[in-house]
């Protein structure tokens, strides 16, 4: 359950982005199915998953590398 919490917010991204992921597919698409990601439903939410994923974590706050920092001082 604690892994849940620590990582709540990139989950919540990676939920966004799927979501983001399949919309795209399901409006914009690729209707040739010569792109890689866009064509299929299942690239398209993986990679909007991921994209959500690494976005959201860059909020997320960093708490051992400021214990790390004061022990140096």
């Amino acid at each position: 359950m604690k892994l849940f919490v620590k990582y709540k917010l990139i989950l919540i991204g990676i939920v966004i982005g799927a979501i983001g992921g399949y919309v795209y597919y399901h409006y914009i698409g690729c209707a040739s199915g010569f792109c890689p990601i866009t064509s299929h439903p299942i690239n398209s939410t993986a990679y909007g998953a991921l994209m959500g994923g690494l976005f959201f974590s860059i909020f997320k706050k960093n708490t051992d590398n400021k214990k790390h920092v004061d022990e140096e001082r």
